[in-house]
């Protein structure tokens, strides 16, 4: 996709899903066959649902088809959110991943994997689990050390609910 036609599908499309509280994250055109297929992937800080995708979905399609934005050709709409193993670029990604396992690249060459427990306007203050029953450590990034982060797909996390009740339990 040229990146004119991305510029333009971003201009065109970003204020619509804006205006639907959410995040353009990306818009990706391939071309399946004879078909193309245009992925859309939104976002927010409280996450999407199924009826917040299905209603953003909706607005870009009719968007879409009373512009030209996509040429004369059949094509395809596929809107989704990011997917568990996101790669972190933004600001905002770091703040949406906060109590998440992220394998980071550092400048170094390095890699780190830790659990995002504050970020700010410089870097982010990770946990990095022990090994072999040692404590965490507590270990700062800045993100212009940072070359690369991914989210990590954890089975048996912990979700900050299961916590408070745990501690409530604790106290009781």
């Amino acid at each position: 996709m040229s990146t004119t036609q991305s510029e333009r599908l971003r201009e065109l499309l970003e204020p619509l899903v804006s205006s639907q509280g959410l995040d353009l994250e990306e818009i990706e055109v391939d071309s399946v066959g004879r078909k193309r297929v245009l992925r859309v992937v939104v976002d927010s800080d409280e996450g999407a649902d199924l009826d917040a995708i299905a209603d953003v979905s909706r607005a870009l399609s009719a968007k879409l088809d009373e512009t030209d934005a996509m040429g004369q050709g059949e094509y395809t709409l596929e809107v989704g959110t990011p997917g568990a193993e996101r790669e972190l670029r933004e600001h905002r990604h770091y703040v949406r991943a906060t109590g998440r396992l992220v394998r980071f690249q550092v400048g170094d060459g390095d890699e780190l994997v830790a659990r995002i427990v504050t970020v700010d306007e410089e870097g982010v203050d990770v946990e990095v689990p022990g090994v072999k029953g040692r404590k965490p450590t507590a270990r700062r990034l800045a993100f212009e050390d940072i070359a690369k982060a991914r989210v990590q797909v954890e089975f048996n996390r912990k979700d900050k609910k299961d916590e408070k009740d745990m501690k409530e339990e604790e106290e009781a």
